[in-house]
């Protein structure tokens, strides 16, 4: 999907007759409107991007929440008039849009559902936050650190609103539990940690033109699979102090890697190892934490619930604490819907939800630096990668070998 900026002409499903707003994407002031706390109305939410993770999640999860009178679904965008026609009879939206510029000067949504190509994200986050939206937009946020600080200097000051990234695989009752038994140290010290994202991609997949390549990708496994588990671990570990990485392009004729290997050093002295892979039959998500006294292990693929977890204690942990560990309380799995309700009571309540700011840059950071480790050969820390780094703009970092090369390098 692109936005009006995008296309040579631009018309929505409806209301042609009136005339085109003026540009969000300009340096306009900010709409004067509150953010929160909404006074117990209707959250009005729009969905930019009609494609499979909007139809197949994001939608279901608004309509759970409208069924519930928490939110209004009231417009949707895609560049595809026809795709949306069909994104709005099949969901019930009673507006459909192809300029996203109008459809927020015209709805003026509370929320914006971003579930468009990574490329887009930064415009398109940026435009409904000056329109003084709440944003909720998938993974991968950005494709850079320098993207994601210019989003963030666009979120309000105090109340919102704010641009939270989804995260889904930190929400539910088994993530809870075992953050609250790490934090609380219930289980000793963690210790050692295993994170890997092994899944299968075929030709057919990488046939997709925005996939495999840095510019509109952003990166490869790392950046478009593993950063699921990725940021579910530091959600568990908390900060992440240094890294040290390999990448390979061993099957895939892409610019990005289709496989990469790390090593991470936590703040609390935990080592790491993660692993995102795209050449794997046997897929598999899965997080192992190895503390002082048990081994906490989630085994998955694209979400989990209670049954997922396993917890083993060590032979001397005292069986009223190990039943205190294993006691995950009421099933709720991890999802979208999960994910926005806490959502929905943070914009309620005008405070910043998870997700979102320095929280919601901590895997983005640990990927950068995955990169630049793996096609510099040296270990990198966290914090190390601001402006002036040829990685901070761009996640191949002009490296040999993985940048992208020019029409003058290819013809030499």
């Amino acid at each position: 999907m692109r936005t009006s900026r995008d296309a040579t002409t631009s018309k929505t499903t409806e209301h042609e007759d009136i005339e085109h707003a003026s540009n969000p994407y300009e340096s306009s002031p900010r709409e004067s409107r509150p953010a929160g706390p909404f006074d117990g109305r209707r959250i009005r939410a729009a969905v930019i991007g009609t494609g499979g993770i909007a139809s197949g999640s994001h939608l279901p999860a608004l309509a759970a929440l409208a069924a519930e009178g928490e939110v209004e679904i009231v417009a949707a965008v895609d560049i595809d008039a026809d795709a949306v026609k069909r994104f709005c009879a099949d969901g019930g939206v009673p507006h459909g849009y192809t300029d996203l510029d109008r459809m927020l000067a015209e709805q003026r949504p509370d929320l914006v559902s971003i579930c468009t190509p990574p490329t887009l994200h930064r415009d398109q986050t940026v435009a409904a936050l000056r329109a003084g939206a709440w944003v909720w937009c998938e993974k991968p946020p950005v494709p850079t650190l320098a993207d994601f600080d210019a989003v963030e200097a666009e979120e309000g000051v105090e109340g919102g609103p704010y641009a939270s990234i989804v995260f889904q695989h930190r929400f539910g009752s088994g993530a809870r539990h075992v953050r609250r038994l790490i934090a609380d140290r219930a289980m000793g010290r963690p210790l050692v940690a295993h994170c890997q994202t092994t899944w299968y991609r075929d030709a057919a997949y990488y046939a997709v033109p925005w996939r495999g390549q840095w510019e509109t990708e952003g990166g490869g496994p790392a950046m478009g699979h593993g950063i699921h588990q990725m940021d579910l671990l530091l959600d568990l570990l908390g900060p992440w102090a240094e890294v040290r990485a390999m990448a390979g392009r061993l099957v895939h004729d892409v610019q990005t890697e289709d496989v990469s290997t790390a090593l991470v050093r936590f703040e609390s002295g935990a080592l790491a190892t993660v692993v995102n892979s795209v050449l794997s039959p046997d897929e598999v998500s899965r997080i192992r934490i190895d503390c002082e006294h048990a081994t906490v292990e989630l085994t998955h693929l694209y979400g989990h619930s209670n049954d997922n977890w396993r917890i083993t204690p060590a032979p001397d942990a005292p069986a009223e604490s190990v039943a205190a560990w294993q006691d995950f309380g009421a099933d709720v799995p991890s999802s979208h819907l999960a994910q926005l309700r806490d959502l929905v009571a943070s914009m309620r309540a005008g405070e910043r939800p998870r997700s979102s700011g320095a929280d919601g840059r901590t895997s983005l950071e640990l990927i950068t630096a995955l990169y630049k480790s793996a096609f510099t050969d040296i270990t990198v820390r966290a914090g190390g990668i601001g402006p002036g780094d040829p990685y901070y703009t761009a996640l191949h970092g002009g490296a040999p070998g993985w940048a992208p090369t020019t029409h003058e390098e290819a013809s030499a």
